[in-house]
């Protein structure tokens, strides 16, 4: 059988444990496969793309998981009451293919993004980092301010967002939240001047420019999470040229991140690379920092490796019969026979003689 979760499972897993909990135990997860990096089989993810947007593909496995997600990338979703990022996930035996878990991934996607930002932060920000400029306030923004606010103790985030209506939201639904400061800023500029931390989560498909080099100051760590496909950035070139660049995966990264906009062999460094102590994330405390992450498969398999354990641990979810269980399993076609329900006879009628 396979366990399958819903979004209201998820849900009801996030409050049981807590969001930030969830957070903390999840970008732990992350860290340890990070620290496994060459036991996994990696590729850049599949992508189709539209005029309106992108659908991709996420495999990535090691020699006991295989794990892939079906995501989009729809910015005018909104327009149509459609969330602009939709995901499910499976994580499968690769001993006998079999497939263990089935899930949603559009709200563990949030968690695992901001998880996977503060934890790079942990890394390349400075120690003595407490304040943050969040540029888009969309769907992930209360995921982005919690994550930081639980592995970093960031607590004052400046918001900006072209819709004041984004901003209006994020702050409505983390009010009262104890320790954390909210301010809406009233530009790009305002929002970032000052912040020891600069995170950009924009949705439109674009090469835009949400940061300028004038608004860079030294030894801010910029978290770059909204530049995630071909033709798609947010931060000017001059800032990329001149920043400690750490990606998650050089050649997804190369094609979709804010380094699309460099030569193939500007200098970058992976993640894994950093958490396993082979390289320095920050060098020195005026250096600016640049994670630009795309979001990579292996983060998929460190969300749905936790889900499925929380959820088994709580109890929480369903066993679904997604492939066929068989007395032979050489016979796939008696699942089309019709199933004898009733095996009582029926008397012969008797002749009755003049």
């Amino acid at each position: 059988m396979t366990r399958f979760i819903d979004v209201q499972d998820l849900a009801r897993l996030v409050n049981r444990k807590g969001l930030a909990t969830c957070l903390l135990e999840m970008a732990d997860y992350i860290r340890q496969d990070y620290l496994r990096w060459e036991q996994f089989e990696k590729c850049p993810r599949l992508a189709n793309h539209s005029p309106n947007g992108v659908i991709e593909l996420m495999p990535v496995s090691d020699a006991s998981r295989y794990t892939f997600k079906y995501v989009n990338g729809h910015p005018i979703n909104t327009r149509d009451g459609l969330p602009t990022v939709m995901a499910f996930g499976a994580l499968a035996d690769v001993a006998t293919g079999t497939p263990l878990l089935l899930s949603e991934m559009t709200l563990t996607t949030a968690i695992r993004t901001a998880a996977t930002s503060a934890l790079a932060a942990r890394y390349l920000a400075r120690e003595d980092s407490r304040s943050m400029a969040l540029i888009g306030n969309g769907s992930q923004s209360e995921f982005q301010v919690i994550a930081f606010n639980a592995l970093l103790g960031i607590d004052e985030v400046r918001l900006y967002d072209i819709d004041p209506a984004a901003s209006a939201k994020l702050v409505a639904n983390l009010a009262g939240r104890p320790g954390l400061k909210l301010t809406i800023a009233g530009s790009v500029a305002e929002a970032v001047k000052g912040a020891d931390i600069v995170t950009t989560v924009t949705a439109d498909k674009a090469y835009a420019t949400i940061l300028t080099p004038e608004m860079i100051e030294p030894g801010m760590h910029l978290n770059a999470v909204g530049g995630d496909c071909p033709g798609k950035t947010e931060l000017h070139r001059e800032i990329v040229e001149h920043a400690r660049v750490i990606v998650e995966y050089e050649p997804q990264s190369r094609v979709e991140g804010e380094i699309q906009q460099m030569p193939d062999d500007s200098p970058v460094t992976e993640f894994w690379q950093v958490l396993a102590g082979h390289a320095k994330g920050r060098e020195h405390a005026e250096q600016v920092t640049l994670f630009d992450s795309v979001g990579f498969a292996l983060e998929d398999y460190s969300a749905l490796r936790y889900v499925m354990d929380v959820a088994q641990a709580l109890d929480i979810g369903e066993d679904i019969e997604l492939v066929p269980s068989l007395a032979n399993p050489k016979d796939l076609f008696t699942l089309l026979q019709p199933r004898v329900t009733s095996t009582r006879s029926i008397p012969q009628a008797r002749s009755v003689s003049a």
